[in-house]
């Protein structure tokens, strides 16, 4: 398609979008009474108009059957989080035993490590991204030091080249075959949450089994905005955050998983806790530990119901649409963003550069800006004149056109903001 940088065409765009309905399921903050562009989706998602109504239900519940809703209440308690297998293993791509709710990301990436970094005297190394997210690094550090290996040598990380903003691929496999026999675990973000660029998540893990190591993933930018198919791909573990492209409310609850060919393994270490339980005895109170069989095994307290309420909202949500039509739009107003900001570019002789990959297969809902010769008042003034983005040390900003509620004249209006704080 050849796109046009007018509001008649993003008109056009968004009268034959078949997501475009849904922009009215969320609630959009408002700066000078208008409607804000919100591009921050990766970060926070917006609040789905559905939300509140799964919240009071549990919060009248609690009014009026006090404990008794653990069983009695409409959406019983106690299974309250089996009602997210079915549509979170269609997001991920995995079996509906695969997944499960339960703490939060770095948590949940850490209890994993208890069960798939196992390190011993000759295989003992990480392999991550460089500039992995920061909780990410803090997370292999203190796992390292844990076991009694320091950093600088059990930490490998894979480093973009000279003057690239993005690693390639191939240096994944070379480092990868380079500590070979040394590689404990790969332990990637699928998407990286600077640049925005998505990892070959299938030829990676792929790569990592083959030098005999675990692989895992952190899915905090990919779980909702990309493509998974974990089980097939054979990844080990994963986890993900839910409130960023899941939408369900700011630190809310991780979701996780584990591939079916560990859940019979006794000899995987795990740390346990009641709620991972054989379910049918589990109250009960028995001394020793029988997990149930599946992701759920790995769950330790019970679940804090309050916050997979909203997540349930929004997971319904995703189950309606499906993961295949939310990509299709997400490649096009990924696209077009991408458009208009090159179309600005030409207009003002500005000299921002588009820091995320120009292929489609290795990006998502981001394009992340490195704004050369402007600094952080370009972005204080999109955010004064309503476009909600995000602003990253020395001079990036990350925009994220979340395809369940933005529009492309959004798009459109972004780009002529834009214009004028570059103009102003």
């Amino acid at each position: 398609m050849t796109f046009q940088n007018t509001l008649e065409f993003a008109k056009l765009l968004d009268s034959q979008d078949q997501l475009y309905k849904y922009q009215d399921e969320f609630i959009f903050p408002r700066i000078k009474g208008e409607k804000v562009i919100y591009f921050t989706g990766n970060s926070l998602g917006l609040q789905p108009k559905r939300s509140k109504a799964y919240v009071d239900e549990v919060m009248n519940d609690w009014a009026n059957l006090a404990v008794e809703g653990h069983f009695y209440s409409e959406k019983p308690w106690w299974d309250y989080h089996e009602r997210f297998a079915n549509p979170l293993s269609k997001i991920v791509g995995a079996l509906p035993s695969e997944v499960t709710v339960m703490n939060t990301l770095t948590v949940n990436l850490h209890l994993l490590m208890v069960s798939f970094y196992r390190p011993t005297k000759t295989r003992y190394k990480i392999i991550c991204e460089e500039k992995a997210f920061p909780s990410d690094q803090y997370m292999f550090q203190s796992q390292v030091h844990f076991h009694g290996y320091k950093p600088e040598e059990a930490i490998v990380e894979i480093k973009r080249r000279e003057g690239e903003h993005n690693i390639r691929l191939e240096d994944v496999l070379a480092k990868i075959e380079e500590v070979g026999e040394e590689l404990a675990l790969v332990l990637i973000g699928g998407v990286n949450y600077y640049t925005g660029q998505v990892f070959d998540m299938k030829t990676i893990t792929a790569a990592g089994h083959k030098a005999g190591a675990y692989v895992g993933w952190d899915l905090a930018h990919a779980a909702g905005n990309v493509k998974l198919e974990l089980h097939d791909w054979k990844v080990d573990f994963a986890a993900w955050c839910s409130y960023k492209y899941m939408n369900s409310g700011p630190g809310n609850a991780s979701g996780c998983f584990v591939h079916e060919i560990h859940h019979n393994n006794p000899e995987l270490p795990r740390f346990a806790g009641w709620w991972g339980h054989n379910k049918e005895r589990r109250f009960k109170m028995e001394q020793t530990f029988d997990p149930i069989h599946g992701a759920d095994g790995w769950q330790i307290s019970n679940l804090p119901i309050l916050s997979l309420a909203p997540y349930l909202a929004s997971i319904e949500l995703f189950d309606e649409i499906g993961m295949d039509a939310l990509i299709s739009k997400r490649d096009k107003i990924t696209s077009y963003l991408e458009f208009v900001l090159k179309e600005i570019d030409k207009e003002v002789y500005s000299t921002f550069e588009i820091i995320t990959p120009a292929n489609p297969s290795e990006r998502a809902s981001q394009l992340s800006v490195l704004l050369h010769g402007e600094g952080r008042g370009l972005f204080d003034y999109l955010m004064k004149h309503g476009v909600i983005t995000d602003w990253r040390e020395p001079n990036v900003i990350r925009l994220a056109p979340v395809p369940l509620y933005t529009s492309f004249k959004d798009i459109y209006r972004f780009g002529q903001i834009l214009k004028a704080g570059i103009l102003r």
